[in-house]
C-alpha cells in the first residue's frame, strides 16, 4: 500500500496563489494513479483534479480547469496542484489521493487517502 501527506495548504486573498505537495511512500508511486479531492463544509467531497500514472493523461473538473495544474514527479514519490486565481468557493480541505490504476477520476474509486490540508481563500 502507500502512504500520503500533503501540504501546502494556508490562508490566500482571492486571486492569489498557492501550491499543494502530496509526498507518498511505501509502495512504488508510479504504480499509482493519482487525483486532488476536496470539501467543504456541508458539502460532499469532489474531484478536483487527476493524473495517470505517468503523468500522460490529465484529467479536471470544469469549476478549476484554467487555474489549476496538477503534476507528479514519479523520482520524487511527489504529486503537486499548483492553484492559481484563487476563488472563495475553492475553500476547502484539500486531499490527495492514490488508486493502483491507469487512471480513473471518481473518488469512489480510490483506495488510499491523505489525511487533508486546509485551503482558505478570503474575499
Amino acid at each position: 500500500q502507500v502512504q500520503l501527506v500533503e501540504s501546502g495548504g494556508g490562508l490566500v486573498e482571492a486571486g492569489g496563489s498557492l501550491r499543494l505537495t502530496c509526498a507518498a511512500s511505501g509502495r512504488t508511486f508510479s504504480s499509482y494513479a493519482m487525483g486532488w479531492f476536496r470539501q467543504a463544509p456541508g458539502k460532499e467531497r469532489e474531484f478536483v483534479a487527476a493524473i495517470s500514472r505517468s503523468g500522460g493523461r490529465i484529467y479536471y473538473a470544469d469549476s478549476v480547469k484554467g487555474r489549476f495544474t496538477i503534476s507528479r514527479d514519479n523520482a520524487k514519490n511527489t504529486m503537486y496542484l499548483q492553484m492559481n486565481s484563487l476563488k472563495s468557493e475553492d475553500t476547502a480541505v484539500y486531499y490527495c489521493a492514490a488508486v493502483s490504476r491507469l487512471f480513473t477520476w471518481p473518488p469512489q474509486e480510490y483506495d488510499y487517502w491523505g489525511q487533508g490540508t486546509q485551503v482558505t481563500v478570503s474575499s
